[in-house]
């Protein structure tokens, strides 16, 4: 059975939407960490390491025994003067978000991942060995051999400024480095294959073979988490402009983690996204913390109370805009006969005292008047077409005797009556001239319908045809019109700053100058005198800085009844125009995809302060981890990890064993590819541009975002004499003999002998 729009709608009535809430300020408990081992092998103290897992995203500490890290906190530094107690605080990790001050002076020691502040790394690094009971023995240092992971290709200026710290401000026995993914891949049992590590600040395509990184195939895209994080807040202060609430770092961090997910297949995927029954499914409802309004119930005798005094005041309003609207129009009645008269006085005086009455009035031409004299016509048709308010009940016709006597024959009372009487017969014409008007307007509207009728009677087809037509030109005034006020909304439009500059020119003290007319004498002194209002285009500038008013809601209005009542025709006697093809259907919230992508499937009510401070992840829970697979999405001018692993895999190791090797081994670590559906994305691309007989494995690491740690730590718990840990090892003594700069080769490591 084919379905149709309306068929395809989901049903109104709906239960409630499942709600998630927002992360608040990042906290964290650690477990109990494990001090009676520490205690057992406290006589091995020069041989137990300290292994400092020293990412961006989060430092992680503890000895090399350890199963687990026993320090984890985010590498954050604050330092900031608290002035009631006339002290200034230095706090790190998890503690930065104790408190707002805090929280705002917070730093990290990083840039992107390489490290540039060594004073707040100073910091960290203190606060990482008193968490560890660490407090400095004989010799004032930490006495333990330190490892420490850091970026791939670390730039050696930043390595060199590292190694100086740990000597000679901790005064470490020994110190190695290695890299974080290739520590997790060892501690995961690899040997061959391609290290693709997707972490907080980048992504690193690294090859492996025979246990070592290979540093001139190794590749890098930069993007990761944070770029990750950030990107979701912009798509979402972009899709929420005016929301209550402002959404911080961390907290996009969290909904991204929490609820993003990689896509099998991105663009299939997004062209579902229309169907509401699958945006229902998809679709996440972020409630943020607000604070209720407590409404006061009021009692039915109080409501009935407030109804009638509102109807009352309501009825009291409308008598009084009658009787401004009744005022208004006979003004502009007077004003009409005046320049009326004006007109007439074209036959019978003179060019010249025809000209100087009309600049006199302020009129260029005689044009001009003539355009004044229609516009205050049609101004005055349109007032009387309204209810100018309640009629007077007459028993007979008015009389106004006062009005033949002349005002000498009058006292001060008399003439006071007169005055009144004057005003009184001035309504009763007006009243007069709208009842007749009204009544040519309705003889008018039904010689038109009656025309109407015979026009579609004699050619249905034809009648349709202009129907449509018109239907069409309605509704491209209606779209100026808005776009217009949209214009006038925003600052930066054309229209808006033609307007603001009118008021600027308006407003200044020194107007700009204009051409001098013939006839009319220069400025006089200093600065001139303001010939503003001489010409009748100075007057035009108000129509242009106008916001609208009652004519032009008028007109609107107007608008939007003639465009029902030629719908209404349509949908009476064109089989092709139904009830989804009116105006007020294609502006339903119902079929509004900005509505689906900003509220969801349900009408969104505005005074409700729980819908107000909820907004609603739908499309970005797969376009924020797209961007790894196609980085152009977010401006990222560099090849996806698709094409930079396929590059490495099929051109870059040239020898087939070696390629044989990696490919059964693509090895997956680092915290940006724990989304779901990252492996099998990637597995699924890949075999889409490799040969389909290639044997390609590709597995995820146990913990992507901890073994780095534990592999450091496994690699150097080996106590023999001949571990690697060992010979890679910069000793304290060698660090004095021969410089800053000099490194040992390691296997995990980019290093180089300088």
């Amino acid at each position: 059975m084919p379905t149709t729009a309306s068929s395809s709608r989901l049903p109104s009535p709906k239960p409630p939407p499942k709600l998630y809430t927002v992360r608040d300020t990042p906290s964290y408990t650690p477990g109990a960490s494990s001090t009676a081992a520490f205690d057992q092998n406290h006589k091995h103290n020069g041989e137990i390491a300290i292994v400092i897992d020293n990412g961006s995203w989060q430092t992680r500490a503890g000895f090399s025994h350890d199963p687990s890290p026993r320090i984890l906190c985010p590498p954050l530094v604050s330092r900031y003067r608290d002035r009631k107690a006339l002290k200034t605080y230095t706090v790190c990790g998890y503690d930065v978000f104790a408190d707002p001050n805090s929280r705002a002076q917070a730093k990290t020691p990083f840039d992107a991942n390489v490290v540039s502040n060594f004073d707040q790394m100073e910091t960290l690094l203190d606060y990482c060995f008193i968490k560890l009971g660490i407090e400095g023995g004989a010799s004032g240092g930490i006495g333990h051999p330190l490892v420490m992971t850091e970026a791939v290709c670390n730039p050696g200026y930043n390595r060199r400024m590292m190694t100086e710290l740990v000597f000679e401000c901790y005064n470490a026995p020994s110190l190695v480095y290695g890299i974080d993914s290739l520590f997790s891949y060892s501690y995961n049992g690899g040997q061959n294959g391609l290290v693709v590590s997707s972490s907080n600040t980048a992504t690193h395509l690294i090859p492996v073979l025979n246990g070592k990184g290979i540093v001139s195939m190794a590749t890098r895209l930069n993007w990761g988490g944070s770029q990750s994080a950030d990107y979701m807040q912009k798509l979402l202060q972009l899709k929420y402009p005016t929301f209550p609430a402002k959404l911080q770092t961390w907290q996009a961090e969290s909904l991204m983690m929490e609820h993003c997910y990689i896509s099998g297949g991105y663009k299939e995927e997004v062209r579902t996204y229309l169907d509401p029954e699958v945006l229902e499914e998809k679709d996440r409802v972020i409630q943020f913390p607000f604070v209720e309004t407590i409404k006061i119930e009021k009692s039915q005798e109080e409501l009935d109370r407030i109804a009638e005094r509102r109807k009352e005041s309501g009825r009291k309003l409308q008598e009084q805009a009658a009787k401004a609207r009744l005022e208004k129009l006979i003004k502009k009645e007077q004003e009409l006969e005046y320049y009326k008269t004006i007109q007439a006085r074209a036959n019978t005086d003179t060019k010249r005292d025809f000209k100087r009455l009309l600049e006199s009035n302020d009129f260029p031409s005689e044009a001009h008047l003539a355009k004044k004299i229609k516009e205050l016509d049609l101004t005055i048709r349109r007032a009387r077409k309204q209810d100018i308010g309640p009629e007077e009940e007459e028993e007979g016709p008015k009389e106004f005797p006062l009005l033949e006597v002349p005002d000498e024959d009058l006292d001060e009372e008399g003439r006071k009556q007169k005055r009144h009487q004057k005003l009184m017969k001035s309504n009763h014409d007006a009243r007069q001239r709208a009842k007749a008007e009204k009544e040519a307007e309705k003889a008018r509207i039904a010689e038109e319908a009656q025309k109407d009728v015979e026009s579609r009677e004699r050619d249905l087809e034809a009648w349709v045809g202009q129907r449509r037509a018109a239907r069409e030109a309605l509704l491209a005034k209606v779209k100026d019109r808005q776009r217009l006020k949209a214009e006038l909304s925003d600052r930066k439009s054309l229209a808006s700053q033609m307007r603001m500059k009118s008021i600027a020119n308006l407003a200044s003290d020194t107007p700009a100058s204009k051409k001098r007319r013939r006839g009319v004498p220069p400025p006089t002194g200093e600065g001139g005198d303001d010939d503003f209002g001489r010409n009748d285009d100075d007057w035009a500038v108000y129509r242009n800085i106008g916001t609208g008013g009652d004519e032009e809601d008028e007109e609107e209005e107007e608008l939007n009844t003639a465009l029902k009542s030629i719908e209404a025709q349509l949908l009476q006697f064109d089989p092709e125009f139904d009830e989804n093809d009116t105006q007020d259907a294609q502006s339903d919230w119902s079929k509004s995809m900005l509505h689906a992508f900003l509220r969801g499937t349900r009408p969104f009510d505005v005074d409700n302060q729980a819908e107000a401070n909820q907004f609603h992840l739908n499309i970005e829970r797969i376009r924020v981890p797209e961007v790894v697979f196609q980085p152009a999405m977010a401006g990222v001018d560099q090849a996806g990890i698709i094409e930079i692993a396929s590059d490495i895999l099929l051109h870059r190791i040239s020898n087939p064993e070696d390629r044989d090797k990696a490919l059964k081994d693509i090895f997956l670590t680092g915290g940006n590819c724990m989304f779901q559906g990252f492996q099998e994305r990637l597995e699924k691309e890949l075999m889409a541009v490799l040969p389909y007989d290639c044997g390609l494995g590709v597995r995820k690491a146990k913990d992507p975002i901890g073994d780095a740690w534990r592999g450091a730590a496994q690699w150097c718990s080996k106590t023999e004499k001949d571990a690697e840990w060992k010979k890679a090892i910069v000793t304290r003594e060698e660090y004095l003999e021969k410089g800053v700069e000099y490194l040992k080769v390691s296997s995990l490591s980019f290093l180089h002998v300088l």
